[in-house]
């Protein structure tokens, strides 16, 4: 990325260093969610880089992209294989086959508030699925993160994001179970007790602000895929909660002098004005 930039004279980005991160200090999660957690990220890298290929026209850039791909598909492999073999992959749930292909009759398939509802489809359990373990892993790495912190600011941002997190389990786990369909484990016996910083709190806020857009971006796709109105309704009402939480964090990173300014456009009226 480094090479991209300075083949442009462009500006590289103030990234992170050693000094955010202290090697040497107790261990704050559990292996198998570190698995876990590795597991989820590289489904956020390969979403993100599918999207980056689809607009990068630059051969070097494709070129890049296509490489972030090839090894965020191989440690979602690596992360199945491992939890596979030491029986910790949580698995989704199973529907059954259908015995032919069937066309919607009615309109009642969209219906959802009043009446009779119908069974949720297999697009819809497996984003709540995703959603109910990408809020769990979250609430698990905040907890891990509020307890190592030293910054109260910080520390009342993220045990709030904690309630959130929770909170959003609860509602997409109640769809599954009200369908007799089990909703992914909790993981927060995998948080250990310590409280010694294992990482500095610009890349704690970092990481944080970055997880909350990677899920504005699930519930966006998910409402998108839920035709019952009931669940595309829940979605439509929990993008404005995270998306304020998500200005929260960002406003504290700006207090704090952590967040970078991105490319813009040249203001042409203040250009003129000048």
């Amino acid at each position: 990325m480094q090479e991209l930039f300075r083949k442009e004279n462009f500006p590289i980005p103030v990234g992170f260093n050693d000094d955010d991160v202290h090697a040497h200090a107790p261990k704050l999660f559990s292996d198998t969610f570190v698995q876990m957690y590795f597991k989820n990220m590289s489904i956020l890298a390969m979403a993100a880089n599918s999207a980056a290929l689809g607009l990068a026209t630059r051969p070097d850039v494709v070129s890049f992209h296509k490489k972030v791909l090839e090894a965020s598909a191989y440690l979602q492999d690596l992360s199945r294989e491992i939890m596979l073999k030491q029986g910790t992959y949580i698995k989704p749930p199973y529907i059954s086959v259908p015995d032919k292909v069937d066309f919607v009759k009615k309109q009642q398939f969209l219906a959802g508030f009043f009446g009779p509802k119908r069974a949720i489809t297999g697009v819809e359990i497996t984003h709540l699925f995703l959603n109910v373990q990408t809020n769990a892993i979250g609430k698990a790495l905040i907890t891990g993160f509020a307890q190592t912190t030293e910054n109260e600011e910080i520390k009342q941002f993220l045990y709030r994001g904690k309630q959130i997190a929770q909170k959003h389990v609860d509602i997409f786990s109640d769809f599954l179970k009200k369908e007799d369909l089990p909703a992914p484990m909790s993981w927060d016996t995998a948080v250990s007790d310590s409280k010694t910083p294992v990482f500095s709190d610009k890349l704690i806020m970092f990481h944080i602000t970055g997880m909350i857009a990677a899920g504005i971006g699930n519930y966006g796709m998910a409402m998108a895929a839920s035709p019952r109105r009931d669940i595309g309704l829940r979605y439509a009402t929990l993008i404005p909660e995270i998306s304020l939480y998500a200005e929260d964090g960002a406003n504290i990173m700006i207090n704090h002098g952590w967040l970078k300014e991105p490319p813009q456009a040249e203001d042409r009226d203040q250009l003129i004005k000048g």
